[in-house]
């Protein structure tokens, strides 16, 4: 993966130098063609295999193989969260300031990803989020998860600030998210990382894209866990809010982390 500009592109240290970080879990029938997508956009791909078994593993290597993306392996599953960070350090010994982050299960509509990267250029200090256009194809508790989080979302940065914090498809500047601090492994990170950066001071700009759910017969994966990943996000909306209290109290001053 080359860093330096190519033709067309502006030269290292003028704008965002950006690369888009695709994490997988077991997603051996869709990574091909959403890395296949995201090149359309992006030369520069790194696709985080976070632990696969035998067949999700084999469909990386080929992608590495083909010379289609940079594949990193973490030895075992961590996570959401936990690949995602992974993502964002190899894009750091890169040379790279901004990450597009983009899910590997064939959900997202990538013709959007031009429309993220010009806001980013626009703003490069900010944080570029996904709000979702769904069709028909969302699964329900999908839904009452979003209207769960969103209300405490509401709370914690205020109403509208961002639209949705659970969407897995946002520009990150890597500077700023390395002032934030830890953040959770699962998939409670996009939620935590996208309000901790609101909080810091990064401005946040929502973005619609469109989202369709696949079929278990296209290759649809879902490693959402709704009694684990809800008690955890219940969890960290406690945190959060409690947090949020203080720095009320505090006239917005920074408060420590409360660990989970």
């Amino acid at each position: 993966m080359n860093v330096p500009a190519r033709e067309g592109e502006e030269p290292a240290g003028v704008g965002p130098r950006t690369c888009i970080v695709i994490p997988t879990y077991d997603n051996p029938r869709t990574i091909a063609a959403v890395v296949d997508k995201a090149r359309a956009v992006l030369h520069d791909v790194i696709v985080v295999d976070d632990g696969s078994g035998p067949e999700g593993r084999a469909a990386c290597e080929a992608v590495a193989a083909s010379g289609a993306a940079h594949v990193h392996h973490r030895q075992r599953n961590g996570g959401k969260g936990a690949a995602v960070k992974s993502g964002f350090e190899v894009a750091r010994n890169l040379g790279f300031t901004h990450v597009l982050q983009v899910d590997a299960d064939g959900q997202h509509d990538l013709s959007y990803c031009q429309q993220f990267l010009e806001a980013s250029k626009g703003q490069p200090d900010a944080l570029i989020i996904a709000y979702p256009q769904y069709d028909e194809s969302v699964p329900a508790v999908r839904r009452i998860a979003r209207k769960f989080t969103q209300f405490w979302v509401d709370l914690e940065v205020g109403k509208g600030v961002i639209k949705d914090a659970m969407i897995g498809f946002r520009v990150y500047p890597l500077d700023a998210v390395g002032r934030i601090g830890p953040t959770g492994d699962h998939m409670d990170f996009d939620i935590e990382v996208a309000v901790r950066l609101a909080w810091s001071g990064a401005p946040v700009v929502n973005l619609p894209v469109e989202v369709r759910y696949l079929s278990a017969d296209e290759g649809g994966v879902s490693h959402f866990q709704p009694l684990w990943d809800n008690l955890r996000f219940s969890w960290l909306h406690s945190k959060l809010c409690t947090l949020r209290c203080v720095r009320a109290v505090l006239g917005g001053a920074s408060v420590p982390r409360l660990t989970s």
